[in-house]
């Protein structure tokens, strides 16, 4: 058995080694799938073959064969428990990925490989995002899962970490398809979460180990995102974002896009509505995704629900209720609150104070309050 899983790891490794070398993306390593067969009939070939499929440089790179010195961190991550290498050639291989255009050739996970061939959806947005923004993500995520749907997200701040931890709250399952090496966590904020997902979901990249963070491998870790859902979900995000670039990579791979308005005088709406402009279903309830996506199954709801005010000072109430219904869902200044309440700045400011304790409203930015819906 031992004899066994070590020389799958050295057939795996030929596949780490193929991928590292320059000119060879994720396209031209199909190409020579796709021609030859394998990574060791790839390196097995003379130089004549390759240059019919390849450039020179490349063929002569091929041809030199593999430095097995170079890939010893990768063998020593692999005989780790609970590290995978998912090749094209493996069954567990997600199959939604076969359906993009430029599917990577091979995947480095850990945790529940299974998760790969779940249904999924993804869930995206601002790292910037507000408290409404972070509790609606938490909402939906609850709820996708209860549909036995797995959520798909980056790991990064804001919405994406509200959706992996709505999950895991639920007892849902959870990938994150990160733009790093594994054996590097980004953010360093969310280091406890990954550690989370790795214990009851699955965290992926294409991304050799010790692949730091770049702005350039982003977008590739973008269309993973994307091609591993049925849909995806935009939350929130600005004009120029990723999860624009994510909801265009969906709409590429004939996937459904959905986003979630907001106010017009939000920026975190802005791409949001751009979305919707271009075509993506405008969604405000979970029914819009459940009919778009024929989901048939009726599960119980994990939408938060709202908190009763507190009935135990009826005057308190009365003011509370009052800031509530003037604020409206955009955002609004103090003395704009004064002036509509017709309270006292008194009388505001401890309401808010109040308010923003028990969840009700946030403060943002500019002197300004929200209520969180």
């Amino acid at each position: 058995m031992i004899t066994n899983q070590i020389v799958v790891v050295e057939e795996k490794l030929l596949w780490v080694s193929l991928g590292r070398i320059a000119g060879i993306g994720s396209q031209t390593f199909c190409q020579l799938l796709k021609a030859l067969g394998s990574p060791e009939k790839i390196y097995a070939a003379n130089p004549k073959q390759l240059r019919k499929i390849v450039s020179d440089h490349i063929a002569s790179e091929i041809t030199c064969g593999i430095d097995t010195d170079a890939l010893e961190q990768t063998r020593l991550w692999l005989s780790q428990d609970n590290n995978h290498l998912v090749t094209l050639a493996d069954p567990e291989y997600p199959k939604a990925l076969l359906e993009i255009a430029d599917p990577p050739p091979f995947l480095y996970a850990k945790g529940n490989l299974s998760l790969l061939n779940q249904p999924s959806i993804a869930i995206v947005g601002s790292r910037n995002a507000s408290v409404q923004g972070e509790k609606n993500a938490d909402a939906f995520a609850a709820d996708l899962c209860a549909y036995g749907l797995c959520i798909v997200s980056g790991l990064a701040l804001g919405i994406d970490g509200a959706a992996h931890r709505s999950a895991l709250r639920v007892n849902g399952a959870t990938i994150a398809v990160v733009g790093t090496g594994l054996d590097i966590v980004y953010p360093a904020k969310h280091r406890d979460l990954a550690h989370q997902i790795v214990q009851h979901g699955l965290i992926i990249s294409e991304f050799d180990l010790g692949t730091p963070s770049k702005p350039q491998n982003f977008p590739k870790r973008n269309r993973i995102i994307s091609g591993l859902s049925l849909g995806c979900l935009v939350v929130e995000a600005n004009l120029q974002s990723g999860s624009q670039i994510t909801a265009r990579l969906a709409t590429e791979q004939g996937r459904e896009v959905f986003a979630i308005p907001g106010s017009i005088h939000s920026p975190m709406s802005k791409g949001c509505h751009q979305l919707i402009k271009q075509g993506a279903k405008l969604v405000d309830c979970l029914q819009d995704i459940v009919e778009e996506l024929n989901l048939s199954h009726s599960p119980q709801s994990h939408v938060l629900p709202d908190d009763d005010i507190d009935s135990a000072n009826p005057s308190e109430n009365t003011s509370t209720n009052i800031i509530m219904a003037t604020m409206g869902y955009d955002p609004i200044t103090l003395d704009n609150l004064v002036t509509l309440s017709g309270l006292t700045v008194s009388d505001v400011s401890s309401m808010l104070m109040l308010l923003e304790l028990d969840g009700k409203i946030a403060s943002l930015t500019g002197g300004q309050y929200q209520k969180i819906m």
